[in-house]
């Protein structure tokens, strides 16, 4: 032997171990940048795998455009899965055959076009027998709220969208949509599973569906989509979860998790239902199925602790136009609905939507075999009109339920039993009857396992204690170096000046320890200002608008002028906001157009001498659907000599997609409330196209009236045992239903001093449950 082979083989030994460490984990051609990709696309041929390399890359248009085969695809993957992050305005288009795309994560950005990844170059170039697996679009939101996108748009035929983690849509659009606009997209075959549909907000507006199956132009086209296997967690943008809008798809297996809609069946015919399991947990609003159109089928379905009403319920069969178009709404006919579980699910809703244009009630369907199981209420079952063409048999409810009209039903003595973690209504001495099928999706066998699914917006008060001393601009710099969830205790009694809007940036909590209310104090055109991605919780606070300047516009607390992208909260408890005085309108909270709040409650406090409104929501005017918030809360609050309105409130136009906002307005004292000039409204509230209102036991005195006009769907309006002393009158116009009972115009002997009942007063016992009306305050 050579006595230099030794030394040549340790030489290739060490070449070799070299190469080893350079090569990436995922073998292939690694890709640098942009330029690069694209030559390595241009140049791809079957069985090739593109590697990106590691790291950021900001701005990229990639275009993977190439033809594979089956038994060798192309291959485009990331040189670590979570480690190629795209960010800025970043997209990705697949066209051509046999393409797989895994591994990319999309996040801090958005995309420059109307997809983030579309399965198509243009209209005629499109990827068919493609893969999508493994990837991550996060929080990928254009920053202006209502900008139109969407993050996945699937054309083509036979493609594959699987264990990809999609959370965080905030903007326009519907999250994953499946496209029918040309004939090569037609009977697809597209599978859509094992995907992690994280929490998508309340959007306030259409357009906030997590997946859509065509449109309304290609209702009757076949798509014959299986979506199976998916995992939807608090997908609440708007009351359609999945919108389904065309022919022979199916939807198996997938599980609903806390969703503030449906799965709806909106358009399109021969839908099959089977086998899913929608979870409530008693939240509001949750539902299950909506069934409209023909030949639908619903089976095996698991539904629990769903409390959602009219199109949100646990089980929605509507009523049709008469001949109606494919766009609007098809009379139900030839459908199915058997095998289903309902339990401690508030409403079953047949026949909704009946008006003078949906008259057609459902013909030609069979509801059977169901067990309906509630431990509390009795009547689950509504009944909009003719239900004759519904035949019911050997339907079984626990013995509480009453059925009414129906027949086809049997009273059973139920116990709940629990069975793979879920809980199945059985007779007593038998086996439970499970219809939880072994594929369910779940949170662990859904998505990607090396990304996290947690929910990372910090809640109020879970942060540090910061005590903050008083002065000027103490409490403005202790906001800017706090932290997510911090709570900022000031001093009681003391005065807090601040000379610059303090910008509410993340959810912090403000609040005086101690009895005596510390004082705020500010020279600038707003005290807080509410940014994107901030929530606000004031506590035991006295605002003083003595420093403020005489500007139009004032307000004590506002939100970004700009767009906000993310929903923010706004709490108010047992504070005083005095002396908002100036020659223009100075309102307590003041709101603009592009911003939403999940919830803005306001208790227990008290407002006097202001010369604007104490809450104007009303910037949504386009009368599209859009709104300000959606939970209003006002309780137990004393609001007097204000020259504008407690509240305007407005939600415009006849879309029926969203079911906010949501009023709570009770046990308030009004007082002298609504006489400025420059009230246009001229009242003392202003609702204008509020679905939900709660208006109970309240005291207006001296004040201009209530003004309500009902413009959509079936509000729910409740004004009972209200005081309406030497004041307007309650005026509602619209052709909705609406209850007003116990409207009285007593005097109300309010001390002059607390404004709040004396002793003796005839209205101390008018309250709904026999408590006072107006507010109880401690002093």
């Amino acid at each position: 032997m050579n006595n230099k082979t030794p030394q040549l083989i340790s030489i290739m030994l060490i070449m070799l171990f070299a190469f080893s460490c350079s090569t990436p984990k995922n073998q292939g051609l690694l890709i640098n940048n942009i330029r690069e990709f694209n030559n390595a696309v241009k140049h791809a041929k079957p069985g090739d795998q593109l590697v990106l390399a590691n790291g950021i890359w900001k701005d990229v248009e990639l275009v993977f455009q190439a033809k594979g085969t089956k038994d060798n695809p192309i291959i485009l993957s990331a040189e670590d899965k979570g480690k190629v992050i795209l960010q800025g305005q970043s997209n990705l288009q697949i066209a051509g055959e046999h393409l797989i795309v895994k591994g990319l994560v999309f996040k801090n950005g958005f995309t420059p076009t109307n997809a983030v990844i579309s399965f198509r170059k243009n209209k005629n170039e499109l990827a068919n027998n493609c893969r999508l697996t493994e990837c991550v679009i996060d929080n990928y939101n254009n920053p202006e709220r209502h900008v139109q996108d969407y993050w996945v748009t699937i054309y083509g035929k036979n493609n594959r969208i699987d264990h990809n983690h999609i959370v965080g849509k905030k903007n326009l659009g519907v999250t994953m949509i499946v496209g029918l606009d040309t004939e090569a997209s037609r009977e697809n075959h597209h599978k859509i599973d094992h995907n992690y549909f994280g929490p998508r907000p309340t959007f306030g507006n259409n357009g906030g569906e997590t997946l859509r199956i065509g449109t309304s132009h290609y209702a009757l086209k076949n798509s014959n989509t299986l979506v199976e296997s998916n995992y939807f967690d608090r997908c609440n943008g708007e009351h359609e979860i999945i919108s389904n809008k065309s022919c022979k798809n199916t939807f198996k297996y997938n599980t609903f998790f806390e969703c503030t809609g449906t799965l709806t069946m909106r358009h399109g015919n021969e839908t099959l239902v089977d086998s899913n399991v929608f979870l409530g947990n008693g939240k509001p609003s949750t539902g299950g199925v909506r069934v409209i159109n023909e030949s639908q089928t619903v089976i095996n379905n698991y539904h629990y602790g769903l409390t959602g009403y009219r199109f949100r319920g646990a089980f929605v069969m509507m009523n049709g136009v008469p001949n109606s178009p494919p766009n609007r709404y098809v009379q139900v006919s030839d459908s199915r609905v058997s095998d289903n579980i309902f339990v401690n699910c508030d409403h079953i809703q047949l026949c909704a939507g009946s008006d003078a244009e949906r008259s057609a009630p459902p013909v030609n369907s069979l509801i059977s075999n169901n067990i309906f199981y509630h431990d509390k209420k009795e009547d689950l079952f509504t009944i909009y009109d003719d239900i004759s063409g519904i035949a019911f048999n050997n339907n079984e409810v626990s013995k509480n339920i009453e059925v009414g009209i129906l027949e086809g039903f049997v009273k059973k003595e139920f116990e709940l039993v629990k069975n793979n973690g879920f809980l199945i209504p059985t007779l007593k001495n038998t086996e439970p009857k499970v219809n939880i099928h072994k594929d369910i999706a779940t949170k662990t066998n859904t998505g990607v396992p090396w990304y996290k699914k947690e929910n990372n917006v910090a809640a109020f008060n879970s942060g540090k204690i910061i005590e903050v001393a008083s002065g000027i601009n103490t409490l403005f710099n202790a906001v800017n170096m706090s932290s997510p969830g911090d709570v900022l205790q000031l001093e009681a009694g003391k005065t807090y000046k601040v000379t610059k809007s303090v910008k509410v940036k993340h959810p912090i909590t403000v609040k005086t320890m101690g009895s005596e209310k510390s004082t705020i104090l500010f020279e600038r055109m707003m005290a807080f200002e509410i940014s994107d991605g901030g929530s606000l919780n004031l506590d035991n606070i006295k605002f003083d608008g003595a420093s403020s300047p005489d500007y139009a516009g004032n307000s004590v607390i506002s939100t970004s002028k700009t767009s906000m992208i993310n929903n923010y909260k706004l709490f108010v408890n047992n504070c005083t906001f005095q002396n908002l005085v100036v020659n223009h309108s100075f309102d307590v909270l003041r709101v603009a157009k592009g911003t939403f709040a999940d919830t803005i409650s306001i208790t227990n406090s008290t407002f006097k001498n202001i010369t604007g409104h104490i809450a104007s929501l009303d910037k949504e005017t386009d009368d599209i659907g859009a709104y300000n918030a959606e939970y209003i809360i006002m309780k137990n609050n004393i609001i007097s000599n204000v020259q504008g309105a407690a509240l305007r409130l407005y939600r415009g136009g006849t879309d029926e997609s969203t079911f906010g906002p949501f009023l709570e307005f009770e046990n308030n004292t009004i007082d002298n409330v609504g006489h400025g000039k420059k009230n246009k409204f001229n009242t003392a509230m202003s609702l204008y196209g509020v679905q939900v209102n709660y208006i109970n036991n309240n005291i207006f005195n001296n004040s201009k009236g209530l003004n309500m006009h009902l413009v959509v769907g079936e509000p729910i309006v409740n004004v009972l045992n209200n005081n309406f002393y030497n004041s307007g009158e309650i005026g509602i116009t619209g052709d909705q239903v609406y209850n007003v009972e116990n409207l009285w115009h007593l005097k109300p002997d309010l001390n002059e001093t607390t404004l709040q009942l004396e002793p003796n007063s005839v209205l101390k016992h008018k309250g709904t449950h026999g408590n006072a009306l107006g507010a109880t305050l401690n002093k």
